[in-house]
């Protein structure tokens, strides 16, 4: 039963809610991003290993970005969110990305959106 005192229903609540402002987060990045001439690639890309949220491209460069995603700073900044283990899979991801998609760029960047609310604060060359 949905809803009773076992707390189930408030869980899948706040779950929903989270994906919810998570797409949201990665649309307000992809609108960003193509705003600035660069084209998405990629949305949300998975494999096994992980997920990469955005792939884009402008020119000669290659852009991985995971968008980090915060309806306030109670939890401390989107880009806080970012670890050293996340950056490490993130490159092992981008590799994989890169061979199964056939491409060979001259430049590969990883990024990060950070979105708070409606604002979108892009760190290029994050890493």
């Amino acid at each position: 039963m949905l809803g009773g005192a076992d707390g189930f229903s408030r869980e899948l609540d706040v779950s929903v809610a989270r994906r919810q402002l998570g797409a949201r987060g990665e649309q307000l990045a992809a609108a960003w991003y193509a705003a600035r001439g660069f084209e998405v690639l990629d949305r949300n890309w998975r494999c096994a290993a992980g997920e990469i949220d955005l792939v884009l491209r402008k020119g000669s460069t290659l852009v991985v970005c995971e968008v980090k995603t915060r309806s306030t700073l109670a939890y401390g900044s989107p880009a806080e969110a970012v670890t050293g283990r996340k950056r490490a899979r993130l490159r092992r991801l981008a590799a994989r990305w890169l061979a199964e998609h056939d491409v060979h760029q001259a430049r590969v960047r990883f990024d990060v959106a950070c979105v708070l609310g409606e604002r979108v604060e892009v760190i290029a060359h994050a890493w």
